[in-house]
């Protein structure tokens, strides 16, 4: 017996060696990302790539896997490296201490891994991953708005030009379409965000989490971003179980997931 036999009752031996074979990019290790990276580890991903420029703070407490009060001020991705490596200490992570934009996208080779996730906020970053994973054919996941949002239950995996309600897939429709890219793997809700009762600025707890300038920012629950980033692993895992190379090994590729 060991850590993956669990799951290698459902995948087989070979789907697990699929699984330590493969090399996954995370960009953005917060609400979202943080629960997506901890199911691939513990799914059995051989290499991470971790890619973040925050820090935790006081307010990431109420929703993000990697933060409690003994991690406050301390890097995200160191965080989750040791978190990750705690969990299977034989992964291999690499660690960004940077934000992706047009700027950094020049430090990543996307021919290098078999998935790129995008968990990320910035509309001009998710663009920009999706337009360099785009140039190197490799698959990607994004995901949509989850601010504001409480119920966990409406969220869905489709294309992004079959979304609908959302706000931010709306503009990454539109934003793409003008690139030219024809589809997107995406996980979004169908909820219409909850309008809160009067535009909030948490002035201290943004100073808290390094941001100088007040500003609107979006309400959050612990049970909303976490399941966007568990299925976000969930699509992940299973594509790569379903990919040529995987097929190669000498599989057909039908794990039963």
């Amino acid at each position: 017996m060991n850590q993956f036999s669990r799951t290698a009752l459902l995948i087989g031996a070979q789907g697990i060696k699929c699984l330590q074979n493969a090399r996954v990019a995370v960009f953005g290790i917060g609400g979202v990302g943080g629960y997506t990276v901890e199911a691939l580890a513990r799914s059995g991903i051989g290499t991470l790539d971790l890619i973040d420029d925050d820090k935790v703070c006081l307010t990431n407490l109420n929703r993000q896997i990697i933060a409690v009060h003994s991690t406050i001020g301390r890097y995200k991705v160191e965080v989750a490296k040791e978190r990750i490596l705690d969990i299977n200490p034989n992964i291999n992570v690499h660690i960004y201490k940077t934000f992706y934009m047009p700027e950094t996208a020049g430090l990543f080779d996307f021919s290098q891994y078999d998935y790129v996730v995008d968990a990320i906020d910035t509309v001009t970053g998710k663009i920009q991953l999706v337009l360099q994973a785009e140039k190197t054919h490799t698959p990607i996941i994004s995901s949509m708005g989850a601010g504001n949002k409480v119920d966990p239950t409406a969220f869905k995996v489709a294309d992004l030009y079959n979304t609908k309600v959302c706000p931010l897939a709306k503009v990454m429709r539109r934003e793409l379409k003008k690139r030219g890219i024809q589809k997107l793997k995406v996980v979004y809700s169908e909820e219409v965000p909850a309008m809160l009762s009067a535009d909030v600025i948490l002035s201290e707890e943004i100073l808290d989490c390094g941001v100088e300038m007040k500003k609107r920012i979006p309400g959050s629950i612990a049970f909303v971003p976490s399941v966007v980033g568990l299925i976000l692993a969930g699509e992940v895992v299973k594509d790569i179980l379903k990919s040529e190379a995987c097929k190669l090994t000498g599989r057909d590729g039908d794990y039963g997931i």
